[in-house]
Formats: C-alpha cells, structure tokens, sequence
C-alpha cells in the first residue's frame, strides 16, 4: 500500500500556487503530499477502495462546492485518517444561523440580526414590519449555509419584498437579515478586518470592505490602535467553531464596539497578493503553507495524540 502524509483535495484553479506552495513546504520537512484535482478525483478514490492508497492527513478543499469529490471525502473519512478541518466540524461552523446564536452565547459582539425559516417551510416570512424597522436601511440578506465568495447575498436590501424574493433562490436554506456595520477610521484606514487562523496561529489583516485589498495589521498599529483584542476574538471564535484553518472578518463599529460581521469562513481564499490585486499578502500565504506542514510533520512524528479543541456538535 502506499501511504501519503497528506492529501491535498482542490478544485479551484487559483489554489495551484498555495498547493504548491504546501507541496515545498512538506517536502522540506520529509512530508509527502498527494494532489487530488478533478482530472484524478476518480482513480484516487478507486485507490482508495482498493486499500493501495491511504493518507494520514487530509485537507479538503473541494467538496464544498464539488459533488464529484463527496465519495472520496466519505471515504477518507472511514479511514484513520486526520482531517485539517474535520467535515463534521465544518458543517458545523458554515451555519451561519447556528453560528449567530453560539457566538451570543460566548458574549461576542454580533451584528442585530434576524434569522428566517426556509422559504420551502414557510412561504411567507415570519417577521413584521416594525421588526424590519429595527434593522435600518439599507440591510443585508444572506443564506445561512449557501457560502464563498458572497453566493446568495444582498447588500442592500431596503423592503420586505427584498426578503420575501431574495429568500426563493435558496428555498431550503435559512436566511439571516442583519443591519449593516459602518466601520469608523482608524488613521486612513476603514476599521474591518479579515484575521486569519491557522493551527492557534492568529494572523489579522487590514481588509477593505470597498476595494477588499488587504494589508497585514503589523504590532505597532495593535498598540497605537487597541486592535490587539482582535486575536482574542478570533481565538473565542476558535473556541465555538473549533477549525483548525478559517478565517472571519471583524468590524470596529462607530459606537466602539468589535463586531463579528463574517463569522467563519472555512475554504480561505489564498492567492497570492503578489498576483491578485486582492489576494492575500504573499507573507501570510506562506505562512500557511508552511504551518499545514508543519502540523503534518508534528503530529506524524508525535507519539502523543494531537490536542483536539473541546467541541459539541449542534
């Protein structure tokens, strides 16, 4: 049988560079990798069947979006192998509804929202207009489980036939109406951050919300601006959603307050800043790279179990 450290599931044609990215990365730490793409998607899973192929960890970032890859992630999930983003996990933390009510409970700062039953359980949604009132205008409508890339949603809503249509082009899906978070300035920079978690590293960036360019939130402006609370939000986000690898974005509001206005995106968006004007910074790209491999490489090597966060599924 050959065994690989890690596969490496991808099906987006941007993700070549931070594939092979990790690829370096493992092979400088005696790490062997196995890309799966559509092109071999079937004969890695026929491997798989046939017990001549097996990984010790997995990193999935096709299934999400990609019917043709859910057998072989069902498969790798009947073996031993680890996942980086455990897929019960995952469904989990891609609830924004679920999401919304655990991180309440945490006692972190949410915008006023107001979730939706499902257009194909209820026809007509169960809010009146002086609830709608509450949200001000313009609001954003958004499904609580179709995700990436802002799939499903409405920045600008304005009337209750915004909701009542918006809600029929996911009509199995719940859907959140949330007041939209003006950010204050810090400097010239708006206040909305995109921070980056991987493996308990916690890496905040600058993030447009307008022009989406990022910029790395360096140690200085944490203490010139107070924005080092933004680590402990992400590691209480951690805490709730317990992901190896994600990323949320997070507002400083006008009245002061650090407002969870993403909560957790789970499949990060990695091009390189280098080559996309809104990519993320090359430095924190690698970064990545190489703390997937590391944890391949420590936890292979470890004669400890890994240490898995607390977790209760909904």
């Amino acid at each position: 049988m050959q065994l690989r450290t890690l596969g490496l599931a991808w099906n987006w044609g941007y993700d070549d560079e931070f594939v092979a990215g990790i690829e370096r990365a493992c092979e400088a730490r005696g790490v062997t990798s196995y890309r799966i793409m559509p092109a071999n998607v079937q004969e890695t899973l026929q491997l798989l069947r046939e017990g001549s192929l097996a990984f010790e960890f997995f990193l999935d970032r096709a299934s999400d979006d990609d019917e043709s890859f859910e057998p072989l992630v069902k498969q790798v999930a009947r073996s031993s192998a680890q996942f980086f983003n455990p897929p019960d996990r995952v469904e989990h933390a891609k609830d924004k509804a679920t999401m919304h009510l655990e991180f309440i409970t945490k006692g972190l700062q949410v915008p006023y929202t107001i979730i939706v039953s499902p257009f194909s359980k209820k026809r007509e949604p169960e809010l009146s207009l002086s609830e709608l009132a509450k949200l001000g205008r313009p609001f954003i409508i958004k499904p609580a489980n179709t995700t990436g890339g802002g799939i499903g949603v409405v920045l600008g809503a304005e009337t209750l036939k915004d909701v009542i249509e918006t809600r029929q082009h996911h009509k199995n899906d719940k859907y959140l109406l949330q007041e939209t978070v003006k950010p204050r300035f810090l400097g010239d920079s708006r206040a909305w951050f995109r921070v980056i978690y991987g493996f308990g590293e916690i890496l905040p960036c600058w993030w447009d919300d307008i022009t989406h360019v990022y910029r790395e939130v360096t140690r200085e402006e944490e203490e010139q601006y107070g924005i080092g609370v933004l680590r402990t939000i992400v590691k209480s986000i951690q805490e709730v959603c317990g992901l190896d690898f994600f990323s949320s974005e997070i507002a400083l509001a006008g009245d002061g307050r650090f407002v969870v206005v993403d909560y957790v995106n789970e499949i990060c968006d990695m091009r390189l800043q280098s080559k996309h004007r809104d990519g993320v910074p090359d430095g924190i790209v690698h970064r990545i790279q190489e703390l997937i491999a590391n944890e391949a490489a420590t936890r292979r090597c470890s004669s400890v179990p890994p240490i898995i966060t607390p977790f209760q599924p909904r």
